[in-house]
């Protein structure tokens, strides 16, 4: 099968780039591309060129696997077709549907003309992956939508619908009818048109306020924190302002040659390949049945169960949503209402989709009313007794049918489908992440038995949600919260050793984490903890190192920002931490009674107790089977615990800081201080030996 296909209509040549699934510019295409345009060239009877994609969309743009890889020589590139494109004789139009982004839309803009059809988007997205356009998007782009426009595309990264295409003049038309016919049309009109065919590159760039990008600089201080790539992007536009348009080009390409080498990037591109391999599960294929959800029980009109009900309404499906008192239900769609009032009110979501969602969500206090449901979600209070009490009675209720889970943290969920023995196969976990109705991240737990079929239907029901499934299985904590026990708790044991709260999360917060932990531990409310560790440990669990002082506190009723003291003082309505002169006090008694010395930690110190536990641990919870691959884990805390993309996560950063050198530094810690989260991972240890990395260890288990 070729990869692009040429086909004459009339007096037009069509060229079909058909390089399944996105019609990716890998190897082989920009030739097909380039021997199409010079075969037009000679046919006397061809008057124009369309180029179109075969399939769901135009052009993806570039193969960005061969961002790590050399280029086969001898083959076409970008370059050459572009190159193809300007020294035409005869005009390309692009006929674009479905999306031309990035590369794709590189290509379009190229063209002489583009033509766009209906639900069409296009953009520049470059910026997600760690660098600016590189095949002249930031220099056409600005000549065409002007630079305000351009700038703002891409430096977001975000793309325009086919009508705001048209508007702005990345698109000549706007095809109802069939696109390439309407394109053909277009085509056969310019070629019969007087004059020289328009180019973008020769398009004058016209700015009035030069302040503009300044004023860019500024509005994406703190998202951009830490980044390179969205600044590189302003350069490259200003590029287009100040020169003239081959040096743009060729400045363009030299802020992306290095942006591309970049950690930045390589974190982010090691983000985008983890998403899709995050799907791929053992036991479950594309022939694995997935059974419809047509309805949906929520048990638990809390702050969970309410948000894990919108996402059901936002997603099309009708939820009941259950109670145990009129009362707690009133407030919880209070909540509810509230919360689509907000997104209604920031311009998020229209007035009707706000009542078509509440009309989905019907009220109840009665199991029963659960009866029919496709799937059913307990997210009631986090104790072990009470979800078993709430799952006998969904199992006193629930079709034999039906998928049942479970919204905890941290609890065996194996033991919870135990006691329903007809029901194995029907029983896992779903821990969403506050607030349920807004973060993206999905753990779903596989429990023991359940089966591959009712695996597959919630992962694609997440999916559906708009959430970013990733399968872990049945541990304390799962992943996310087993990690993070280690990083809270060398966060508190710094404390106690006299390292203030606000220069460990000064420390966090430089690095790129949204937030540090001990500003995190108030938002979370420390009350939780306290609760956990009184039952699980009695009386000595207060006295123990790393929750001392936060004991202490919850003895003062200071659980954090619930009430405006915990690890930092909150004014009322505020909720930015301000540095508590107390906690020196409690500080100081920490140090007396354990007989610790004086604090002397560097910076890097702090960071290196703060987050080689993440990869330690994380490192168990691979070797353990918990998590499917440690690119899982990547996901896991970028997405649920706010590490920053950037870097790639966790497990990726490892490999950036040094396998080796965190084993050595965690078998030191061990030796020094000896808590669990120091306790070496032996699969840490293997890949520190041989010189390898997690990435390394995913390749060699990679699952179909």
């Amino acid at each position: 099968m070729s990869l692009v296909d040429y086909e004459q209509r009339g007096t037009v040549a069509v060229l079909t780039v058909n390089n399944p699934p996105v019609n990716a510019m890998s190897p082989g295409v920009p030739r097909g591309i380039c021997e199409g345009i010079a075969r037009a060239a000679r046919d006397r009877d061809v008057g124009a060129v369309v180029l179109r994609g075969a399939g769901r969309g135009f052009i993806a743009g570039a193969d960005i696997r061969f961002f790590s890889l050399p280029w086969p020589e001898g083959e076409e590139n970008f370059s050459d077709v572009i190159r193809a494109f300007e020294t035409s004789s005869k005009p390309v139009i692009a006929a674009i549907h479905g999306h031309a982004l990035g590369g794709g839309l590189e290509v379009a803009m190229a063209c002489h003309y583009r033509v766009i059809a209906p639900g069409t988007r296009v953009g520049q997205p470059e910026v997600k992956l760690g660098f600016p356009p590189g095949a002249g998007g930031t220099q056409r782009l600005p000549r065409l939508a002007g630079v305000t426009a351009a700038l703002d595309m891409i430096v977001s990264g975000t793309p325009v619908t086919a009508p705001k295409a048209v508007e702005l003049g990345i698109a000549d038309s706007l095809i109802e009818d069939d696109l390439v016919e309407g394109a053909c049309r277009f085509a056969e009109q310019r070629a019969r048109s007087e004059g020289p065919h328009r180019l973008a590159r020769d398009i004058p760039v016209n700015l009035e306020d030069q302040g503009i990008f300044d004023a860019m600089r500024r509005k994406i201080a703190r998202r951009a924190r830490g980044m390179r790539a969205p600044y590189a992007c302003i350069e490259c536009v200003e590029a287009a302002v100040s020169l003239d348009f081959d040096a743009g080009i060729a400045e363009e390409r030299r802020i992306f040659e290095a942006c591309v080498q970049s950690d930045e990037s390589k974190a982010l591109r090691h983000v985008f390949f983890a998403e899709r391999a995050a799907g791929k599960i053992p036991g479950v294929d594309k022939s694995t049945p997935l059974r419809e959800i047509a309805s949906a029980g929520v048990i638990g009109a809390g702050t969970m169960g309410g948000g894990i009900a919108m996402n059901f309404a936002n997603a099309g499906i009708p939820v009941t949503i259950v109670e145990r008192s009129s009362e707690a239900l009133e407030r919880g769609i209070a909540i509810i209402s509230r919360n689509y009032a907000t997104t209604v009110s920031r311009g998020r979501m229209t007035k009707e989709a706000h009542d078509r969602a509440m009309a989905l969500i019907t009220p109840s206090i009665a199991m029963e009313d659960l009866a029919d449901a496709d799937i059913l979600i307990e997210a009631v209070f986090e104790e072990m007794a009470f979800k078993k009490a709430v799952f006998a009675d969904i199992d006193r209720i629930a079709r034999p049918d039906a998928i049942l889970t479970s919204n905890t943290s941290y609890l065996d969920i194996d033991d919870i489908a135990a006691a329903m023995p007809d029901r194995h196969g029907h029983v896992l976990g779903t821990h969403f992440f506050s607030p349920a109705n807004v973060m993206r991240l999905l753990e779903v737990v596989r429990t023991a038995n359940v089966s591959a079929e009712n695996l597959a239907t919630v992962m694609a029901l997440a999916r559906r949600m708009g959430k970013l499934p990733i399968v872990a299985g049945v541990c304390h904590g799962f992943i996310g919260n087993r990690m993070l026990e280690g990083y809270f708790g060398e966060a508190s044991l710094m404390v106690e050793e006299g390292i203030a709260p606000e220069r460990i999360d000064r420390v966090m917060f430089e690095f790129g984490m949204a937030m540090g932990p001990l500003a995190v531990m108030d938002l979370a409310g420390l009350d939780i903890g306290w609760s956990k560790r009184k039952d699980a440990g009695g009386g000595t669990a207060t006295e123990r190192r790393g929750s001392w002082i936060a004991n202490r506190l919850c003895e003062q009723g200071r659980f954090g920002q619930k009430t405006r003291r915990g690890y930092y003082i909150y004014e009322e309505g505020n909720r930015t931490p301000t540095p508590d002169p107390e906690i020196n006090d409690l500080m100081d008694a920490a140090r007396r009674h354990f007989g610790l010395g004086p604090p002397d930690l560097s910076d890097a110190q702090i960071l290196e107790r703060c987050l080689y536990p993440l990869v330690n641990i994380g490192a168990a919870i691979l070797a353990e089977g918990h998590a499917l691959r440690a690119s899982d884990i990547d996901l896991v805390y970028i997405n649920g615990y706010g590490f920053p993309a950037w870097r790639g996560g966790p497990m990726h950063w490892a490999g950036t800081v040094g396998l080796d050198r965190i084993h050595e530094a965690v078998c030191r810690y061990h030796r020094e201080l000896g808590f669990p989260q120091w306790t070496p991972s032996q699969l840490l240890e293997e890949l520190a030996s041989s010189a390898r990395t997690f990435e390394d260890h995913d390749r060699d288990h990679r699952h179909a």
